[in-house]
């Protein structure tokens, strides 16, 4: 380990931290953990992009800054920093699902990449903010349908629109970092994960939110590919990175600044889609698919990351087996329509419990 980390509980404590698409599945379980780590929060979102909602079920607008703004409006986006003046930003707001980008590719590339390059020129002018966390996608990378993990300097591309716009955000990033963050404030760098699988996910056209919507009926679930393989890990694996990587840029460890981070689960996790389901299988009285695939809108059939740098510069690595993050989830959500008042209890006891497996492992961010 090259960098210093400091636990997140010294890091962020007190420090005013902005999430855009906070509304979102992971700006939800986001500021959920933030508030736990004693940070003043602000969100800013266009919308609540799902119903239900984690970020209304765990109720955050009560206890954050709960700010609705377009990402491409840089002048409303501009506004909200100028007024909360954070300290550091993680920008997490985006058009996230790939299926939907053949839908509307212009509201792709406009959220994913005019978001963010607004994003970068408020960073640049607010001298509130010390640092920013910008989050893309494994998607980035040109699938070559390899059989190992994709690292940080493998070629960026793809095919559909939601690859290629996140292949264009890390471009704009790259310019950004090299042409005006090298030298001084604020500090950046960009953030690679996928295939993110948790409680409070309740967006169209995902695996385990279309099987609990399903199940929870007693309906059966329609799956396109039960082969394909993607290296399935808990919310909480890849936020605790962006958590470590936000810390050390706060900190001004210089050895992280301007550099892309992938955060991805142990080289062994790479279950497929039906491996998942009959994991998740065992929380529900009739679970059940059918296979019906689809031609016309291609998807990719492997996709792995390397996380070694991650490991080197942040001390930071997946801790979570594929069955720990199958129980996780399959808890929540038994939870949610069981008894649905008691999801804010669950998701900070789940936040809990993972910073515990962490410091039992020794990782430095959970030891304080």
């Amino acid at each position: 380990m090259e960098g210093k980390v400091i636990a997140f509980s010294e890091t962020y404590s007190n420090k005013r931290v902005l999430v855009t698409g906070h509304t979102g599945f992971k700006g939800s379980w986001l500021c959920q953990w933030l508030l736990e780590l004693g940070a003043k929060v602000a969100g800013y979102s266009i919308n609540t992009p799902t119903q239900p909602s984690n970020f209304e079920t765990l109720g955050l607008e009560s206890q954050i800054k709960h700010i609705t703004g377009d990402v491409r409006n840089r002048t409303a986006l501009q506004e909200a920093i100028n007024f909360f003046e954070p300290d550091i930003i993680f920008h997490l707001a985006a058009q996230p699902l790939t299926r939907l980008s053949y839908d509307h590719p212009q509201l792709t590339f406009e959220t994913n990449l005019l978001g963010t390059l607004n994003i970068l020129e408020c960073a640049r002018s607010q001298k509130s903010i010390k640092a920013a966390v910008i989050i893309t996608s494994d998607k980035c990378y040109r699938n070559d349908e390899w059989i190992w993990g994709y690292r940080e300097n493998d070629t960026l591309g793809g095919n559909d629109p939601y690859s290629a716009s996140k292949a264009c955000a890390e471009i704009l990033c790259n310019s950004y970092m090299q042409s005006f963050f090298k030298s001084g404030f604020p500090a950046v760098a960009t953030t690679r994960a996928g295939n993110v699988i948790g409680g409070g996910d309740w967006a169209l056209d995902r695996i385990i939110p279309d099987c609990v919507r399903a199940w929870s009926k007693e309906e059966q679930v329609i799956i396109r590919n039960p082969y394909a393989r993607r290296p399935w890990q808990h919310v909480l694996e890849p936020l605790s990175g962006y958590l470590c990587l936000g810390s050390s840029l706060l900190n001004n460890i210089e050895l992280v600044k301007n550099k892309s981070f992938n955060f991805g689960p142990d080289s062994t996790v790479n279950q497929s889609v039906e491996e998942l389901l009959s994991g998740l299988a065992q929380y529900w009285d009739v679970p059940k698919w059918d296979v019906r695939p689809e031609i016309r809108k291609l998807e990719s059939g492997l996709l792995k990351l390397n996380s070694d740098m991650a490991l080197h510069y942040l001390d930071w690595r997946a801790i979570l087996s594929i069955t720990e993050a199958i129980d996780f989830t399959g808890k929540w959500y038994n939870v949610y329509y069981s008894s649905p008042k008691s999801i804010p209890d669950l998701t900070i006891e789940q936040i809990k419990k993972y910073a515990s497996i962490a410091k039992e492992k020794g990782l430095s961010w959970a030891i304080s």
